[in-house]
């Protein structure tokens, strides 16, 4: 082991001092591999969601060259699952998948992310799905690794936004040939034709986040600067008629990464987000500055302790490669920690082959320190797309890791027993998920803060309960400020239960 590999585990596990660290069991579930040619080093997203109605989350999990299955739960107090695939869902091709309700009939349809033209399907009961006929929607043939949708202000369908990496026709490929970020605004009911976002660099993960807390939601775009090489940046598209970039006068900081995906939370507990941006390399937390009236996110990757730019564990000492990125209150300690998916591109001699996932936890001086390896989550695979999410409604945030080349990781959170809500939101109207919203818990330790959002993180997402830890506290206060900026009124709740959120 490297000297300076040998001092960062020792301050790590120093630090455990002021965490308590979850415990996680590997679970048997049917084989499932992403795998595929160049076209899939990138990609490898999961979906998880409801789509039977029994409110336990299944999940449905991108093939690349193979077919993409869908993974229905059947957990008790064990979690667990069956491969059961309709044939609308066995697809190759499939780079991801985001879960959303794009028509709010209360059954979640899929976004589906393709080496080849996307797919809007709609949900049917018992997790069957069927290609929308009445949207408008007509995708074109790119390689699609990014995808958000939102709801402006007036439309009863969802703004989509998809994320294109290289133009795999341009014969002066594949650098320098970035694809843009296809738009899609509903006018009437149905899409109109779509709005290219140019320029655009590569993009790898894409997120609609109403980061100034006005009502409005812009898109985020984390790039990947190995296609790009020269002149491109991360971006941020102001979502006006004709949509713009932000500028440096506005007050947005530009800066270039290897971006592979994003993570967006509050944890200063100012009501406004965080992010947290995976890459070859460096990952870099930014806190956001709201006294600069603009854009302005200041790293704190350092400061922090999360740039988990090199292995933890087994040796290799080059730089990390990050893909997906999820923030999560792990240990229900009522602090968000961070996960992150690892593994090399494919066998890049300058990236670390033996690369493990990390699992950072917060401290109450809101520090973080890694523990993947103490948790039981440190996967030595090329992870990609990944999912925290509470598979069998005990309170505790299980993992779903997905690997190229290698078989899916299922793992079960068997952490000694802390408070927790659960809390399911809905609106009887369009945006039935109340995307755009925020959702607030306050305990005595404090205030969480949690915008609702599709997209982000790499190739996949979650749509479902809304997991809140609470550590030693029994209730817990909640408030529901809803798309149009409409409060409800506080209503306080026991902990270790499921709250029906409606408006």
């Amino acid at each position: 082991m490297r000297p300076e590999l040998a001092i960062l585990v020792t301050f790590a596990t120093v630090a455990h001092a002021d965490t308590d660290i979850p415990r996680f069991k590997n679970i048997d579930v049917p084989k499932h591999v992403y795998d595929g040619e160049w076209e899939h080093f990138v990609g490898g997203g999961v979906a998880v969601f409801d789509c039977n109605g029994d409110s336990l989350q299944d999940f449905f999990v991108a093939g690349g060259s193979n077919l993409s299955q869908l993974f229905k739960n059947t957990s008790g107090e064990q979690v667990s699952f069956q491969a059961e695939t309709p044939e609308s869902l066995s697809l190759t091709g499939v780079t991801g998948a985001y879960p959303l309700d794009i028509d709010s009939d209360g059954i979640m349809d899929l976004a589906i992310l393709r080496v080849g033209p996307d797919l809007l399907l709609q949900g049917q009961p018992d997790c069957q799905f069927s290609p929308f006929t009445e949207l408008g929607f007509h995708a074109e043939d790119h390689w699609t690794t990014g995808f958000s949708a939102t709801w402006e202000s007036g439309q009863i369908l969802p703004t989509l936004a998809f994320g294109t990496y290289v133009d795999r026709f341009d014969p002066e490929g594949p650098f320098e040939t970035c694809g843009p970020t296809i738009l899609y605004r509903p006018e009437s009911g149905s899409y109109r034709e779509p709005l290219y976002l140019e320029p655009g660099y590569c993009s790898l993960s894409i997120l609609f986040s109403d980061w100034a807390r006005t009502g409005r939601a812009d898109l985020r775009v984390s790039n990947d600067r190995h296609y790009y090489v020269r002149g491109g940046q991360e971006q941020l598209w102001a979502m006006e008629p004709e949509p713009r970039q932000y500028t440096e006068v506005e007050g947005w900081l530009p800066f270039s990464i290897w971006g592979m995906g994003i993570a967006s939370r509050d944890l200063t507990g100012d009501g406004f987000p965080e992010v947290y941006l995976t890459s070859m390399g460096d990952q870099k937390l930014q806190v956001f500055d709201p006294e600069s009236g603009g854009p302005t996110w200041r790293d704190a990757t350092y400061e922090k302790g999360t740039t988990a730019h090199r292995p933890h564990i087994g040796g290799d000492g080059r730089p990390s490669t990050g893909w997906h990125a999820q923030f999560g209150d792990v240990n229900n300690d009522g602090r968000d920690d961070i996960f992150v998916a690892k593994g090399n591109v494919e066998q890049m001699p300058d990236a670390a082959l033996n690369d493990p996932n990390n699992l950072l936890l917060q401290n109450s001086d809101g520090h973080f320190v890694e523990t993947a390896a103490d948790a039981g989550v440190a996967s030595m695979a090329k992870s990609r797309g990944a999912a925290l999410a509470d598979l069998n409604n005990d309170g505790q945030l299980d993992l779903v890791v997905v690997n190229r080349g290698s078989e899916l990781e299922v793992s079960q959170n068997i952490s000694p027993d802390r408070n927790w809500l659960l809390l399911d939101v809905a609106q009887d109207r369009p945006n039935r998920a109340a995307i755009g919203g925020f959702v607030e818990v306050k305990t005595s330790q404090g205030s969480q803060t949690r915008e609702l959002t599709v997209g982000g993180g790499h190739a996949g997402g979650i749509a479902g309960f809304h997991h809140f830890g609470l550590g030693k506290e029994d209730k817990a206060k909640v408030r529901m400020i809803w798309p149009n900026g409409e409060k409800s009124e506080w209503r306080e709740y026991p902990s270790n239960q499921i709250i029906r959120v409606r408006r």
